[in-house]
């Protein structure tokens, strides 16, 4: 039976061709909601659009890249030619690091902030002016490493923390206009980031240092940021490890420096000494 809340809400979804921007689509397409997704490969966009229309529900896509502004553009345009209206977006796409500063060329760092940062406010510039008029909602997708530096992840770090700036002052921004602002904080899920994440060089590592079946599935990440839409939250942590780095942050951050440092040189062929 499909949520009230969500009928007929438009629902534009970045990095929406796998792990949790699929996740969220088929999830909210389900409980309603019209879904424009968008992404570089058209193929796992078309993918999931026939996914999401087999069970009757919404969907179009657009073919583009969140580090070219006119892209981003091109994507919104493509929500309101369809569907005439915004009521939320969701920032979803995102690339990850894992190399030590010392070590690392400084492109890659550029290409992190590309994509993890301006790809989400070349989007929220966009779409702005439909959500005050919607009074909808922004979703940014961000990370444990937005609330303390991870070691081997300068560029992913720095990003998110740049992302939880954003959202928050152009949250404050909006009060009077009623736009709700959430920024989400899965902590480690089971997708592709970790296969696409970038080393020292900007080659992609090509697999993953952690036991991706111990962690948060994609479609549990999506079913809570549901729940945090409807439920109008501003923060959404939604794993145990992420409560407990906010909480100790608020007491002591030398904890978690030692704490990180031997959590992330645990991994196989750590970049840390």
């Amino acid at each position: 039976m499909r949520n009230n809340f969500y009928r007929d809400k438009v629902t534009v979804i970045t990095g929406a061709s796998s792990g949790i921007g699929r996740a969220i689509a088929i999830d909210l397409a389900g409980r309603g909601a019209k879904v424009v997704l968008g992404a570089r490969r058209e193929e796992l966009l078309k993918e999931v659009t026939e996914t999401i229309k087999k069970t009757g529900g919404d969907a179009t896509y657009c073919v583009m890249d969140v580090t070219k502004e006119n892209l981003c553009g091109k994507l919104i345009d493509t929500a309101i030619a369809a569907y005439g209206k915004i009521d939320i977006l969701i920032c979803n796409a995102g690339i990850s690091m894992r190399a030590n500063f010392s070590e690392v060329n400084i492109e890659v760092l550029h290409r992190l902030m590309d994509v993890n940062f301006w790809g989400m406010v070349y989007c929220v510039k966009q779409a702005l002016p439909y959500l005050i008029k919607s009074k909808g909602c922004i979703v940014g997708i961000s990370s444990i490493a937005g609330i303390h530096g991870l070691p081997g992840r300068t560029g992913y770090s720095a990003s998110k923390f740049a992302v939880n700036g954003f959202l928050e002052t152009v949250r404050i921004e909006n009060l009077k206009n009623k736009l709700h602002v959430m920024i989400a904080i899965p902590g480690f899920t089971a997708s592709n980031i970790r296969y696409t994440a970038l080393t020292a060089d900007g080659s992609q590592q090509g697999n993953t240092p952690r036991n991706e079946g111990k962690m948060m599935s994609p479609e549990t990440v999506a079913k809570y940021i549901a729940y945090g839409i409807k439920r109008k939250k501003r923060y959404l942590l939604l794993d145990m490890e992420g409560m407990a780095v906010s909480f100790v942050k608020k007491i002591t951050t030398s904890l978690l420096d030692n704490f990180f440092y031997k959590v992330m040189a645990k991994e196989p062929n750590s970049p840390l000494k």
